[in-house]
């Protein structure tokens, strides 16, 4: 039986497998350790990073568990889904520092020493073009990617940095099959940055300015 058919028998043994059609693929095109899945018409097909391929049979039930559970739409939770979010969460704890910029890292260097003690290890560093996403964290690749509309004002740069920092320090929460990223703790955090309210607005008018400007080049 494949891993998937272990998966959906162990999380819905009150349904009939024989109704569904469950297809794996693991992909080079994705980054380390995501995936997602397409369902259509009792059609399951999971689109797995191909760093998967070399984590524990149990692990990957647990990924995939979750990832039916957010098709149902069900609050429900199992030992393999604990074990995938756990490992979700230590992840980056191994994955190469391999990429780094001289103006993410000062940011990262500031914010540590200000708002976190220095107890941040350092991430990977990159920027990304987007101006409706600001800045994420990626778990799988212990990284934090800053929009280069940041470039010409280091405080929003820095509350951004701050904000993506505090995804790696907290995680998420896991509790009947969903996670939360922007829990309470998180945003009473987010708020003891100096002039959260003001910055939150700066970066409203840094994104209109930067798609109006978009915008007129085209």
């Amino acid at each position: 039986m494949s891993i998937v058919s272990d998966a959906f028998e162990d999380l819905f043994p009150d349904k009939n497998i024989e109704d569904y059609s469950l297809i794996i693929k693991y992909s080079g095109r994705f980054k380390p350790y995501n995936a997602n899945v397409r369902y259509r018409k009792n059609s399951f097909t999971f689109n797995l990073s191909k760093n998967w391929k070399t984590i524990s049979r149990e692990i990957q039930i647990g990924l995939l568990q979750s990832l039916f559970v957010k098709v149902f739409k069900k609050k429900k939770t199992t030992f393999n889904i604990d074990l995938y979010n756990n490992f979700m969460k230590k992840i980056h704890i191994a994955a190469p520092k391999t990429k780094t910029d001289p103006i993410l890292r000062d940011s990262f260097d500031k914010v540590n020493e200000k708002y976190f003690h220095g107890l941040i290890e350092p991430t990977n560093f990159v920027w990304h073009n987007s101006t409706n996403r600001l800045g994420s964290y990626e778990y799988g690749s212990d990284t934090v990617s800053i929009s280069k509309i940041l470039l010409q004002d280091p405080e929003a740069l820095d509350y951004v940095m701050h904000h993506e920092m505090l995804h790696k320090k907290l995680k998420f929460n896991d509790k009947n099959g969903s996670c939360r990223h922007h829990t309470p703790k998180f945003k009473k955090l987010e708020k003891k940055f100096h002039n959260s309210e003001e910055m939150e607005n700066r970066l409203k008018t840094i994104v209109r300015n930067a798609k109006r400007k978009k915008f007129l080049l085209f």
